[in-house]
């Protein structure tokens, strides 16, 4: 019972003679307990005590000049995500590879038709609030044995005894919802609909963020494809050249093994390219509901996306309100905070009111004569006295439920923190990278033009030519890989600050 149920009562019987109390202390100490509710209040977890993701300022990242994806990204503490952040890439192709994911991915549908279950299971738990009302009718045809009592109304009934036996009745019964064991049911109910509101949330947030990161992934591995094929042919124009001097006595055993050898290795890198192009579309037509041989027909190209350049960052006492993960477990806390009330109520009285009302005649029309009806009005309280500690340590096994899920909600705060300070550094990194590769491309191209024009007039042979192409085409695959790096991290951390979904109205809209 909670302290103020104590005073209320308390209170009351200071005032009332011990004389006048005792007829009275039964139903009277009911009404006053009607609205008490045992078990703690759940309260919001406070936000986190910290001011920054990092243990240094955020700063613009570095630029790399004449690159796709080069330049530099500024972030806004603060600033506010938008609702479709993958819009900010300004690809078409990615755009409606999104909408067609949101539309037909049945990870996604699974969810919202988990939260349907969800908020039926509450409109199903506000019934027992409302008194339970039942109407029956029976029919029944008897002998009454001529040695024992008689018949009823007898002699009305025929000689050999039998008679028939019409019953309609209307039952009402009603549990008081004494120590709030049914709102604390209802209160846990709610929660875990909003638990599951916020898992499909994150199933949202989750496909956008993998349907991005997978379309760029795989437009970085066909860019290397290309560039590996180009050093395949490379290669093998190299072997030849080298077995031809060989043959001529130009070049030694050991230059045609070792190019031979050069060129098979470059030759293995291709299949397993081959095997992740396919692999990331089939995995994007499975995002998109899609079976493997119904791939989107437009691909994304890493040329066709430009990298978001002002990124807002959720200030950290606003990632806890944001991070669908995050307001699940709070969800889930504050369910097993309402579980704790449950037990606690289980260990109580439990009171029932009852009436029954309805008619009993010989015949059909006789039913609603006079003198025909009955009715009766019952109450019935039980206690448990003795369950073999079974309550009490059941109550002890929500609060400790509570103690577990407070923990889980602190270490997903802790894990939302982390995603989000991983790809901040990343993203810095990710720039460095990208300058150095791009300084690395810029470097290999103008050595290859300048062989070219060497080779031309007659400066070196084609060979070093060849050595040079293939070092531009290796820098290449460098250079898209950390374009790819850059584009990806970026979608990382929309996703790890939230995803916007606070501004979709069909996902912040709930049904009543």
């Amino acid at each position: 019972m909670s302290e103020l149920c104590q005073h209320r009562l308390g209170r009351w019987l200071a005032t009332v003679s011990p004389s006048r109390v005792r007829p009275w202390i039964g139903v009277l100490a009911c009404l006053f307990l009607a609205g008490c509710t045992v078990g703690p209040d759940f309260k919001k977890p406070a936000a986190p005590a910290v001011g920054d993701y990092t243990g240094h300022p955020l700063a613009p990242t570095v630029t790399s000049t004449n690159v796709a994806g080069g330049d530099a990204q500024c972030f806004t503490p603060g600033g506010e995500l938008a609702g479709e952040w993958w819009t900010l890439f300004h690809s078409p192709p990615l755009n409606e590879l999104i909408e067609l994911a949101l539309t037909n991915n049945p990870d996604l549908k699974a969810a919202q038709a988990a939260l349907s279950v969800a908020r039926e299971n509450v409109l199903a738990q506000r019934g027992v609030f409302f008194p339970s009302v039942a109407a029956g009718f029976s029919a029944s045809r008897a002998q009454q044995s001529a040695n024992l009592a008689p018949t009823p109304n007898y002699p009305a009934v025929p000689q050999e005894f039998q008679y028939n036996l019409f019953t309609p009745q209307v039952s009402v019964s009603y549990s008081p919802d004494v120590f709030g064991a049914n709102r604390r049911s209802l209160e846990s109910l709610k929660a875990q609909e909003q638990g599951v509101r916020f898992q499909m949330i994150a199933a949202y947030t989750t496909l956008t963020a993998n349907v991005v990161v997978t379309a760029i992934q795989a437009a970085a591995v066909q860019s290397q494809i290309d560039a590996t094929r180009q050093l395949v042919d490379l290669n093998s124009n190299m072997v030849e050249i080298l077995r031809y001097q060989w043959t001529k006595g130009y070049a030694s055993r050991l230059d045609v093994v070792a190019q031979e050898s050069q060129f098979a290795q470059v030759n293995a890198t291709l299949p397993p390219l081959l095997k992740q192009s396919a692999q990331l579309r089939d995995l994007l037509a499975v995002l998109a509901g899609r079976f493997p041989n119904q791939t989107p027909a437009d691909k994304v190209e890493l040329a066709g996306l430009q990298l978001p350049v002002e990124i807002p960052v959720s200030l950290p006492s606003q990632l806890v309100a944001q991070r669908p993960d995050v307001l699940q477990a709070e969800a889930n806390l504050h369910a097993a905070s309402a579980a704790i009330g449950i037990a606690t109520a289980n260990r109580l009285p439990n009171i029932t009111l009852t009436a029954d009302a309805g008619s009993t005649a010989l015949s059909l029309d006789k039913l609603f004569s006079s003198g025909t009806g009955f009715w009766g009005l019952g109450a019935a309280a039980t206690a448990p006295l003795f369950q073999g500690g079974t309550l009490r340590h059941l109550e002890r096994a929500a609060k400790a439920a509570y103690l577990q899920a407070a923990e889980q909600y602190r270490s997903t705060v802790l894990t939302a923190f982390q995603n989000v300070a991983d790809t901040l550094t990343a993203l810095q990194q990710d720039a460095e990278g990208l300058k150095s590769a791009a300084a690395a491309a810029g470097d290999a191209r103008e050595t290859l033009d300048l062989s070219q024009r060497q080779w031309q007039d007659g400066y070196i042979s084609y060979l070093v030519l060849l050595s040079a192409g293939q070092a531009y085409q290796q820098s290449r695959i460098n250079l898209v890989q950390a374009q790819a790096n850059r584009y990806a991290d970026t979608a990382a951390l929309f996703q790890a600050l939230g995803g916007g979904w606070w501004h979709r109205a069909d996902l912040t809209k709930e049904k009543k």
